[in-house]
């Protein structure tokens, strides 16, 4: 029988992680097994209020269950920063097209995150580290605005053991607390140990966030077809019929979220 993709499937929320005080990560857990692709995104559905779409942030191989790290910006958002273990939802997909994970072998990958951008990131990494034998390194660069708001906090050291990897993060504003690198994420875009000539870069962050990524990507020497950008704002039905997520003549929500900056050079305004 086809699948019905208006239908949200039942999940339950297994745990609650804080990552933030505005950024939690909620693991859950659908009835049944549920696939996606990284990069993909899903409806979920908070019962009796309505649905927002995310992006997972778990690992594309595990099916039993998916991490979504959720920012408190809005109504939806805020009802489920307020849901504790055991609570109710639904999720429907998954939608768009993912990263093309078949571009990016024999490549050196750049990976660059901003604020709660890091969510697609680490379903990414964790989709890279599954065949680490098809790329050649990995590079992630990640910014925040301050120590307090870095996601992934636990994660970080543990993913700097890995051979193949590559990490610096940034703050956009330090503290006593803080021992790193501190200014905008394109800060630590300098001197990147990557082949130019044979890469690709991944961005994914607020829109003003992304702008400047790819406008120093681009003096680097990173050719627009080997940046790909997370496109999700504006995002609302997931399947191409309420308009809100138009990109000159592409709809995020189904030609997306990843676009290749080529596609996208040449249409105005597209951080906006």
């Amino acid at each position: 029988m086809k699948k019905n993709i208006y239908q949200p499937l039942e999940a339950v929320i297994e745990d609650v992680i804080t990552e933030t005080p505005s950024i939690k990560t909620f693991s859950i857990r659908p009835k049944e097994a549920f696939s996606f692709r990284t990069g993909q995104f899903i409806e979920l559905t908070v019962p009796g209020l309505g649905e927002a779409p995310f992006t997972p942030s778990s690992d594309p191989a595990v099916k039993e269950k998916i991490d979504l790290t959720i920012m408190n910006v809005g109504a939806v958002t805020s009802r489920l920063h307020a849901l504790g273990k055991g609570a109710s939802v639904g999720i429907r997909g998954p939608f768009g097209k993912g990263y093309p994970l078949d571009q990016f072998q024999g490549k050196d990958i750049l990976i660059v995150g901003g604020g709660v951008g890091l969510a697609p990131l680490r379903s990414l990494l964790f989709s890279l580290f599954s065949a680490s034998g098809n790329y050649n390194r990995i590079v992630l660069r990640y910014g925040a605005r301050t120590s307090g708001d870095i996601i992934y906090k636990s994660s970080l050291p543990e993913w700097s053991k890995i051979k193949k990897l590559d990490i610096a993060v940034s703050v956009d504003v330090g503290d006593p607390a803080w021992n790193g690198k501190v200014g905008l994420v394109t800060a630590v875009l300098d001197n990147l140990p990557v082949d130019l000539a044979n890469a690709a870069a991944i961005v994914c962050g607020p829109p003003i966030m992304m702008k400047f990524v790819t406008l120093k990507l681009l003096d680097l020497g990173f050719p627009a077809q080997a940046i790909f950008l997370s496109m999700e704002k504006n995002m609302s039905c997931g399947l191409g019929k309420c308009g809100h997520c138009r990109i000159g003549k592409y709809y995020a929500c189904k030609d997306g979220p990843v676009f290749a900056y080529e596609q996208l050079k040449n249409i105005h305004d597209i951080w906006e």
